[in-house]
């Protein structure tokens, strides 16, 4: 079964054509791309995808669970890191963990267990009670992570989480990200606009002005095209 299916979604605002039949999906357990550049309609995918917006036409899948007929099945199957910040600043690391936990119905000791285990694989538990606006940005993202786990999703939905940190932030989030994909066999979708995020193994979507140029494995992405590396792929189809 897919994690995700995303099936002929296109949305509009206004007269304008955001996303036009987009469609892909994401394999249980697998790490999914998102590749596209800045105004590409990532962020709306997201949206839709998540339920902020309502799709105009096309559907969402959640493990079999439509977005529009069951959105509260799909939702509880999924984490989201947001592209902007989200984090409560005035509460400490943990208590926007357990703040996250008790939305979903944890008990408190449970939420408290796995606070402290969320936080401490991502490398951040010695600032559980550190305010979050104490925190530097990487540290931020990766406790934005943390929360999005604690009700144990089985979809990971990231959407340019590496946007404003620095080379090595961005390379060990990434890492800790591919981590859990492969010690969890959490379902992953990962946007961003870096190719350099973008393993030779990962599933790619290259989305460019709200269509999909193309969709598979990102070792075959150059070949397919024609050219001799990722990079002239990438920027061929977006060009």
């Amino acid at each position: 079964m897919n994690a995700l299916s995303v099936d002929h979604l296109s949305h509009s605002f206004g007269s304008r054509r955001v996303l036009d039949d987009v469609s892909f999906s994401v394999p249980e357990g697998g790490m999914c791309i998102l590749l596209g550049r800045n105004g590409a309609g990532k962020t709306t995918l997201f949206s839709l995808i998540t339920g902020l917006y309502h799709a105009r036409a096309g559907s969402v899948l959640v493990f079999g669970h439509a977005m529009n007929a069951n959105p509260s099945t799909a939702l509880a199957e999924m984490g989201v890191v947001f592209q902007q910040p989200t984090l409560d600043l005035d509460l400490t690391a943990g208590e926007n963990l357990r703040y996250h936990a008790a939305l979903h119905g944890l008990p408190k000791a449970l939420s408290k267990e796995r606070s402290v285990e969320e936080l401490r694989r991502l490398e951040v538990a010695d600032r559980i009670g550190d305010p979050a606006r104490a925190l530097s940005g990487g540290q931020r993202r990766r406790v934005e992570i943390a929360r999005a786990l604690m009700h144990r999703p089985r979809l990971l939905l990231l959407d340019e989480p590496t946007t404003g940190l620095d080379v090595p932030g961005r390379g060990a989030l990434e890492r800790h990200v591919r981590d859990l994909c492969r010690d969890r066999g959490i379902a992953v979708l990962w946007a961003t606009h870096f190719l350099e995020e973008v393993s030779s193994a990962d599933r790619v979507v290259v989305l460019h002005e709200g269509r999909v140029r193309w969709g598979g494995r990102a070792d075959r992405l150059a070949a397919a095209v024609g050219v001799a590396n990722t990079a002239e792929a990438f920027a061929s189809l977006t060009g």
